[in-house]
């Protein structure tokens, strides 16, 4: 979510006579990006600025940053993620449709069950990184990250030969993320909310508004994405979350960008893009080139893992003051006078009281406790390469492993 903020403050004309120096700047918002079903809600309820994600606005700021992060962390935050677009892909087909778009073996995919999975060309980059929700024997979901997936799907299935219908349904997603969200998703939906599993859903009718609701966020915490199916009920749904789960700590907010790097998640354009595959993201996992299902960028990725990369993804802390905001530019990174890399994403962390950040560096430069310099707007700074997730390492928050 790094794209820079597309709230545009406009000053009065100074010719006309009714308006004056003091009258109120107002935010303008142009018509050809689109607007999610809960965007009157975020304006009433005290946004302060916009990105765009997905052709779409997206709320970027309720104030303090950082009072977002412990809102997070110690409460409940609701946040408008509807510019995570679904390209849902059915037919007789689909399967192994979906399974041509992905390197992550798909064949153990359940109804009801949520994957992680990574999105690739013929080169082996990587086009996306979404979630995949399997609804039926033949019905998908791919929740996007910033970039045009309905096209590429569009195009795939051009040539592919197989029985499927693409398109972009009318789903938009809420996140309720924290460690109250539990307890506030049952208040509003009811108490069989604690059953569902960590990255699954269930598909659910609530006073006649049609939902899908997962264990799943882009937070690291505990968490819900709620999935709208029907936008006319965008601010129904809203105002009903908040008057329920107000009262028992949850807050308006924003995906968290501390809390986003703390858990290491990347962030598509920010952290990676097409000139990046999954093996230099550490993503090894999520991709299976001995299966026996083909898919865009098999060989491709084949010839990476066997050749090697050249650069890997890593965590770094950074010395120097707490950075007043997460970078929103890549910062070069040095060793001497040699070019090793670059910072992708950069933040102060209240928590660890620490500024962290996630670099892509030359594979001779990525072993913990090796020290460069990143350049940056605030000087030179010593940073360290240390184990990422910088918190909560196992994801034991989210998915509520036991210790």
């Amino acid at each position: 979510m790094a794209v820079p903020i597309f709230l545009k403050l406009v000053r009065p004309c100074s010719n006309n006579p009714k308006m004056t120096k003091n009258t109120p700047s107002r935010a303008e918002f142009g018509s050809q990006i689109r607007k999610s079903p809960y965007f009157a809600a975020t304006q009433r309820w005290g946004c302060t600025g916009y990105s765009v994600y997905n052709h779409m606005y997206i709320p970027r700021s309720f104030g303090d940053s950082q009072a977002n992060f412990w809102n997070l962390v110690n409460e409940a935050i609701l946040c408008d993620v509807a510019v995570e677009r679904q390209v849902e892909i059915t037919g007789p087909d689909a399967a192994r449709f979906v399974q041509l778009l992905t390197p992550r073996n798909l064949s153990k995919c359940k109804i009801g069950q949520c994957k992680y999975v990574f999105i690739t060309s013929a080169e082996g980059g990587i086009i996306n990184d979404p979630v995949l929700l399997r609804l039926g024997e033949n019905h998908f979901w791919l929740s996007l990250a910033d970039s045009d997936v309905l096209l590429w799907a569009k195009g795939v299935q051009i040539h592919s030969g197989m029985d499927v219908t693409i398109r972009e349904p009318d789903v938009s997603p809420l996140q309720l993320q924290g460690p109250k969200s539990r307890d506030i998703m049952c208040a509003v939906f009811g108490d069989w909310v604690k059953d569902i599993r960590y990255f699954r859903f269930v598909e659910y009718e609530h006073e006649g508004i049609p939902l899908v609701i997962s264990r799943t966020g882009w937070s690291s915490e505990l968490g819900y994405e709620i999935f709208l199916r029907d936008s006319q009920y965008g601010d129904q749904l809203w105002e009903q979350l908040m008057e329920i789960g107000a009262p028992l700590g949850l807050h308006v907010g924003h995906t968290s960008t501390i809390r986003r790097i703390e858990g290491a998640m990347l962030s598509y354009i920010t952290d990676m893009n097409l000139e990046n595959n999954p093996f230099e993201m550490g993503w090894d996992r999520l991709v299976d080139l001995n299966m026996e299902a083909d898919y865009i960028g098999k060989q491709a990725l084949r010839d990476i893992h066997a050749a090697g990369v050249s650069q890997l993804f890593v965590g770094v802390e950074m010395d120097g003051e707490p950075l007043p905001h997460p970078n929103g530019q890549h910062w070069p990174v040095q060793n001497g006078d040699q070019t090793i890399g670059k910072i992708t994403s950069a933040v102060y962390s209240p928590r660890l009281k620490k500024n962290i950040g996630l670099a892509l560096l030359q594979i001779d430069h990525t072993e913990l406790g090796t020290q460069a310099v990143a350049q940056t707007p605030y000087g030179a700074l010593n940073i360290t390469v240390v184990p990422k997730p910088f918190f909560d390492p196992e994801k034991k928050i989210a998915s509520e492993i036991k210790s």
